[in-house]
């Protein structure tokens, strides 16, 4: 009962003209933001694993599954929402926040539209141990970059942000 399940009628006109009748469910849960911290010196990055009960639902055994750092935007812009949130699961008061791009992640019933960023950590940024607020229990994952990419390989990385942001920082450059 935290989000909006809505139920919506509309009428679609196809390229041949007919209007035809739909009505679908949508799930609106807001708006979010995801981060991936890099380390181009250590030639690492950070990732988050936590439950999640969706993916336990669907056939993921133990229900817990490697991540990017996210959030939802609630009333914060969106590099206000994932500084915050950077700061609450994995600890790093990130600085040079760089926004990557915007999409929506699953069209045919979400409306959520998730912002993507990326952002260099060094030691010096660790401001605490992270871990997640209130009912959260986030694991902190600081491990190399090659590591991570063979963990998408392999499927062990399985989730759709952190895949996206992984082969954003192999494409642009940033990492060896």
């Amino acid at each position: 009962n935290y989000f909006v399940l809505r139920n919506i009628t509309y009428d679609l006109t196809r390229n041949s003209g007919e209007v035809v009748r739909h009505r679908r469910e949508v799930y609106d849960r807001g708006n979010g933001a995801t981060i991936l911290l890099y380390n181009r010196e250590k030639q690492s990055v950070v990732l988050v694993r936590q439950f999640r009960v969706a993916t336990w639902v669907n056939g993921n055994e133990d229900g817990l599954l490697i991540e990017t750092c996210a959030g939802l935007l609630d009333d914060d812009e969106p590099e206000v929402c994932i500084r915050k949130e950077a700061m609450e699961e994995t600890g790093y008061e990130v600085t040079d926040v760089r926004k990557v791009c915007e999409l929506y992640m699953s069209p045919g019933g979400v409306t959520e539209l998730v912002h993507f960023f990326i952002a260099e950590y060094h030691d010096s940024l660790r401001a605490n141990a992270g871990g997640g607020v209130e009912d959260e229990d986030i694991d902190v994952l600081e491990m190399p970059f090659s590591e991570a990419l063979e963990k998408v390989k392999r499927g062990e990385i399985r989730d759709g942000k952190a895949v996206i942001l992984l082969q954003h920082l192999q494409l642009s450059g940033l990492m060896d």
